[in-house]
């Protein structure tokens, strides 16, 4: 069995001293393929992404079944940067500010053709490596190509691709240019079975696929909907570290107060400016909860090295401040803002959370969504975006909001706050119990046994 993925289960740095280090990834494919066992002969086939990959490239250094791919940094970052995230990522993700986006002139041409390089070199490894018959699960929409040139290049295999991500409708996708359009499709529809997460994307897929390509052919389509890993987020989120980081937020967000989370990256998607403006609503709105309740806000850096996400992440941080000089008082800070990264920190926010809100305007899953409720130790109210994934799971115990609209959202907010305790933690353990029902491990197996099968 092959793994592939443009992020591997193990980075490595360089040490003052010359010496590499290796750290161990976590994250839903890591749990997975873990559990069909280390006896299992499987390798994971991935991009050596930092300097300290490709040195261990060089180097000959590297982990049992793993094999990282010393791909040229330049034609990585036209791949993953250029056309991965920054096209079919707003694609998928409905992104564009079409009046003036997207434009697919020569550069677009030049980067494509480095994300067709980036795709050949994963399916030129994978054949090379793969045992006759094995089965070959390829990972996300930087890897659309591959099934397609793999089955060139290897009959024989069983290939299966799973999209983290939405699929876009027929009438958005078809602004790619009609002819990566039909790359794209035809690429994925070299696999013997795709895996999406909702029906929804996988609709959407499948119209695509019949408006522009002619139908599905022989490919099986799969709904495999990510599973938040209870056991694990329970016991990591009662260590040492994280009860440290909820002393701290406790002091930071005061005594007796309520609290509002949200967890993202600053990913464009996430829809945090929004979120932050509902929260001003909800205080213009309802003068009660001033001084009563605390937005605590992690945003933390996601894809810096692109000038939006930059500007994106600026105007958190700038709103945030707009509405604590608005509405703070030397007591009370209304949005407890965090940009830098801390899993732990993160956990010690879920337990605390009153009120979950997580309202992208468009996701795949949304695993906080899921992770929320688990961890949440009085029981959390879940204000959920229709967008996201998660709701076809989590809808109907949710408070279900249209992302766009700002005032609906504070409206939410405020019933979200209002709940009583009985009914929130009530709502919470269906919301638990909906969010794990296909755990990382199982979510991984359930596709490796259809793909076998």
């Amino acid at each position: 069995m092959l793994v592939a993925s443009n992020r591997g289960p193990v980075s490595y740095t360089v040490g003052e001293d010359g010496s590499l280090d290796a750290k161990r990834g976590g994250g839903g494919l890591v749990s997975g393929l873990s559990a069909i066992g280390s006896d299992a002969d499987a390798l994971w086939v991935c991009s050596a992404l930092s300097d300290g990959d490709r040195e261990a490239v060089r180097r000959g250094v590297g982990e049992d079944g793993v094999r990282m791919l010393d791909i040229p940094a330049g034609v990585h970052a036209d791949a993953y940067n250029g056309i991965a995230n920054s096209v079919l990522w707003f694609v998928h993700h409905m992104l564009y500010q079409t009046p003036l986006e997207p434009v697919f002139d020569a550069e677009f041409r030049r980067q494509w053709t480095s994300y067709e390089t980036y795709n050949r070199a994963f399916a030129e490894a994978l054949a090379e490596e793969a045992a006759p018959g094995a089965a070959v699960v390829v990972q996300d929409y930087h890897l659309t190509l591959v099934p397609g040139m793999l089955r060139e290049l290897r009959p024989d295999l069983r290939i299966g691709h799973f999209s983290h991500t939405p699929w876009a409708p027929p009438e958005y996708f078809r602004m790619l240019p009609d002819d990566v359009a039909g790359q794209v499709l035809r690429g994925m529809l070299g696999a013997d079975r795709l895996g999406f997460l909702t029906q929804r994307w996988a609709d959407a897929f499948t119209a695509c696929a019949e408006q522009f390509a002619g139908g599905l052919g022989g490919t099986r389509i799969g709904v495999h909907g990510l599973g938040a890993d209870a056991d694990f987020l329970r016991k990591r989120s009662h260590e040492a570290d994280v009860e440290e980081r909820m002393a701290a937020l406790r002091e930071e967000i005061g005594e007796g107060r309520r609290t509002i989370v949200r967890v993202d990256r600053t990913e464009l998607s996430k829809n945090i400016v929004r979120g932050l403006l509902a929260y001003r609503r909800l205080l213009e709105t309802h003068a009660e909860w001033r001084e009563r309740v605390v937005h605590v806000a992690f945003a933390y850096p996601s894809r810096q090295d692109l000038a939006v996400y930059r500007d994106y992440t600026a105007e958190v941080r700038r709103l945030s401040e707009e509405i604590n000089a608005e509405y703070g008082t030397p007591g009370w800070t209304p949005v407890v803002l965090n940009l830098k990264d801390d899993f732990a920190r993160s956990l010690a926010a879920y337990r605390l959370a009153d009120v979950a809100l997580v309202n992208p305007i468009r996701d795949g899953m949304n695993l906080v969504a899921k992770e929320v409720p688990v961890v949440s130790d009085a029981g959390c109210a879940l204000v959920l975006s229709r967008e996201a994934g998660a709701f076809e799971e989590l809808g109907e115990d949710a408070i279900v909001v249209n992302p766009y609209d700002v005032t609906g959202t504070a409206a939410a907010l405020h019933e979200a706050l209002s709940m009583a305790p009985e009914e929130r933690a009530e709502r919470s353990k269906r919301l638990a119990a909906a969010a794990t029902a296909l755990p990382p491990a199982q979510w991984f197996l359930d596709q490796l046994d259809a793909l076998r099968g």
